[in-house]
Formats: structure tokens, sequence, C-alpha cells
């Protein structure tokens, strides 16, 4: 491979008699990975049908290696957001972060949306998810896999650091701030990222990476936890990076972590002063472990015992009581009421609405009042209000689990019938297999029905279809199809 001449020369200065080793990885084939998604089904549950070779992957209860020839990607199972396709080391850096279920937690710099989905499955759809994006084009791709993943306790923002400082002082429980770097890490799978390097993009990069954690430390409440991670090497941008931010912020400390199998230790005689704890910070070695490089370090804020949270401005709610009964039509027509804490519960008295235009969302519960940031997701987005009718999102098929729908159509995932789903095509009621037929106690003839892959469990939502007579009228995302 192709490395810059100028990283050879630093990184043989940095790893001494363990640079030859280093050297031979980058002519291995890298190890790829994927991490199931919780909010839909369980390690156990993913196992008994998983189509791929699979093996654990250490650090990350539901993260997997698989082999090269599986093509997890194109699988049905991708479309339904069963699991998200992850470089295995970005794994660790929300495993360490531990987010628990009902906590308010950021991921700062989230584009493509790998560790916010993980921050997701974790929350368990309790506590509040905001995921922000600097870059318009890549903060639209976040909020499709947010969409994908069946995510809904996430806000989406289009925003600066310190925008988002503005509106979020100490708000946060723990945040993940996976900072833009120079991305010696990659140079294995990223033919550009080796093209774009140099020195000088080194520094620009640790400049960059020392305001965002400034920002993220104004917006994490006392006794909370910062997860600071880099898909790079260089000490600049890593141990000395974490070092300066502690002298600028003596309110903090390196959390220690236990390290599973393949994480080692942070270099302390990397950082300018070679302060110990530094060894207490993470790093992930291509030549050592299944992953390609990474450098994680936690910062946990000291608790203060007379801190006590500002009052903060809720958003403005939705109560246009008329609209609102073609929702409940949809929702009586199409939702499975199973009463308190069920689907049809959760979509109707657990949460506000909000109406953006046409477009309806269920907002995050805890979430402050955004006017004057950009949103591209306030929440779930429910659907559009159509003159006098309710018409569902993809993100709420996503959203919902088989079970939850009045009616729903479930098909194998090599079934032809879910292919031509996939591609946008209508199926006549005739033109499905015996286990394909639409089950449920809804209208037979008209309404709503969720189509779904088949698994050992049951069905995995991968969108809507619109019964009619003895068609079923395809409404998958025209974006989407295949």
């Amino acid at each position: 491979m192709d490395l810059p001449q100028a990283f050879k020369e630093k990184m043989e200065r940095l790893l001494g008699q363990e640079y030859r080793e280093f050297l031979e990885s980058y002519e291995k084939d890298r190890r790829q990975g994927l991490r199931l998604n919780l909010l839909k089904t369980s390690r156990e549950r993913f196992e008994k049908e998983a189509p791929f070779s699979l093996s654990p992957v250490p650090w990350t209860e539901e993260g997997y290696y698989y082999e090269g020839e599986d093509r997890p990607g194109l699988h049905p199972y991708h479309e339904a957001g069963v699991y998200y396709i992850q470089e295995p080391s970005a794994m660790a850096v929300i495993s360490l972060l531990d987010p628990k279920p009902g906590e308010r937690v950021l991921d700062l710099c989230a584009a493509p949306g790998g560790k916010t989905s993980h921050i997701a499955s974790r929350l368990q759809g309790q506590g509040f998810l905001a995921a922000n994006e600097i870059h318009p084009a890549r903060a639209k791709i976040l909020s499709q896999n947010v969409e994908r993943m069946g995510i809904g306790n996430c806000a989406v923002f289009n925003e600066t650091p310190d925008r988002l400082l503005q509106y979020f002082p100490e708000y946060f429980d723990r945040i993940a701030a996976d900072a833009p770097c120079s991305g010696e890490g990659m140079f294995r799978k990223d033919e550009a990222a080796r093209g774009e390097w140099s020195q000088d993009n080194v520094k620009l990069c640790a400049e960059r990476q020392a305001h965002i954690l400034d920002c993220a430390a104004g917006m994490l409440k006392p006794g909370g936890t910062i997860a600071y991670s880099t898909c790079t090497f260089s000490p600049e941008e890593d141990e000395q990076a974490v070092e300066s931010f502690l002298e600028r912020h003596p309110e903090f400390h390196i959390k220690t972590v236990k390290k599973p199998a393949g994480l080692s230790d942070g270099v302390p005689q990397w950082g300018v002063k070679g302060q110990p704890e530094l060894a207490d910070t993470v790093r992930v070695w291509p030549y050592k472990t299944g992953g390609e490089g990474h450098y994680i370090a936690m910062l946990e804020k000291k608790q203060e015992a007379d801190w006590e949270e500002r009052k903060r401005t809720a958003p403005a709610y939705w109560k246009d009581r008329k609209a609102l009964k073609d929702y409940e039509t949809f929702l009586r027509e199409t939702i499975e009421d199973l009463g308190e804490n069920s689907a049809y519960d959760r979509l109707l008295n657990g949460r506000e609405l909000t109406l953006n235009g046409e477009q309806l969302y269920l907002l995050p519960p805890e979430l402050l009042a955004f006017d004057g940031l950009k949103v591209l997701r306030p929440g779930l987005h429910l659907g559009t209000m159509k003159k006098n009718r309710f018409e569902p999102s993809h993100a709420l098929a996503l959203w919902l689990k088989e079970e939850d729908a009045l009616r729903f159509c479930r098909m194998k995932p090599d079934s032809p019938r879910l292919a031509a789903y996939l591609r946008g095509e209508a199926a006549g009621l005739s033109q499905l297999a015996e286990e394909e037929r639409v089950q449920g106690a809804g209208s037979p003839d008209k309404g709503w029905v969720l189509m779904t892959a088949a698994g050992e469990g049951g069905g995995y939502p991968v969108g809507w279809a619109k019964l009619a007579g003895q068609t079923l009228k395809n409404h998958y995302p025209k974006g989407l199809r295949r």
C-alpha cells in the first residue's frame, strides 16, 4: 500500500521495534463488522436467523465480524434496520461510554450515524438523544440512518458546536465527540485519506478538535462523561489533545475504564508532559486486533454538590384538535391497541406532537425549545397531514414492530415478492404465496399494511403498502428503491 512517506517516518519514530509489524498490517485484508440494533433484535434471535458467517467483536457485545464473501448491505435485514454496518474499532467508543436508558445523550459529530444508532440501541427508546452534524449533506445521511434504524427519541441537528452550546448548557449526561481528524487510522480502507494527509493537516485537526471538546465540556452536566475519539494515530490529536484539554478544564479527569481484549493503553510519553493517567485512555491498533486505528479517552466532569439544573423552555406543541382527528383515525384503523405503553398508547398519549408544515412529529421526551436551530428531524416523523386524511411515514413503519400493526404482510428474505416490494412494485393479493398473505384483524379489503421481512421470531418491518381491494399499492420510498 502506498502510504505517505512522512507518515511512515513519523510512525517509525513512535513505534520503534513494533513499526515493522504495524507496516505489514497494511498488506493484510481488513476485518469488516456489523452491529446489531437492539431496538429491533437480540443476539440470541439474530444468531439463529443470520444468513452470514459471524464471529463476535470482543469489545462490543452486539458487534460481529463478517466474512468478505458476505454482503449484509444487500440483505433486506439491512433495509429493515436490523443492523448497522460499522468498522469494528469504532464500536468500542459507545461501548465504553455505556449510555443508560433514560439519559440525555449527545452525539456531537454524528454523521453518518454509526455511533448515534449505537447510543439509541443502548437507550432502548428511553431518554433523549441529540445527533448533530455540521455539514448539511452529511447531516441528511445521518437523518436517513436515524430513520432506517427505527429511532424514535432522537432529534437531528445541522449546527455548529457553538450554537448547540447556547441552547444546551450543562444539559447532557453523556456526550460522544468523535472529532474530525487526519484519518490515519483509516488509511487501509480509505485511499482519499491517504492522499489528503499532511503534518499541517494534523495540526489543523488538533485545533478544531480542541474547540469541539471545549463546547462539549460546556454542554455536559457535572458528573457526566465525554467519550472523545479519533480514527488517527497522531499524538497531537490524541494524547496531547487530551492533555491540553485537561489543562484548560481542571474540572475534568480521565475516567478509568476496563479495556476488553484487543484494546491497548494510551501512551503517556506521547503527551507533552507524559502524564501517567494518559495510560487510562485507549488505543486500537490494526496490527494487534481485528479493526482499524482508533483512539478513545473517557473524560469525566467532577460532581458539584450545589449544582442545580436551570429551568428549561419546552418547544411549542401541536394542539389542532380537528386535524388531530385524522391522525387518531389512522391509529384506530392501523395500530393494535394493547393498552398502556403499547405503540398505540405511546403514539397518541405518550409524548407531545409538533407539526412542521404538513409533517407531523412525535417529540423526544425532555427536548428543549429549538426555535432558531437548524433541525432536520425534531423527533419521530409520523407522517403527512393531507386534506382530511393522514399518510404514515416510512420512519413510522421502521419504528413499529410487526405485532404493533393490525395488518401485516410477512415475506421471507429471499422471497421474489419482497424483492419486488423493495423495487417499488405493487402486488395483487393473488400473487402472494400462502405464507405471505395479509394477516391481522383490520379491514380485509382496505387500509394500511405493514410489510415485513420474516425472521425466526416474526417479521422485521421494511415499509408500508396500502390495501385497496385486491391490490397492495406500494409506498416504499422512491429514493430507497433498488
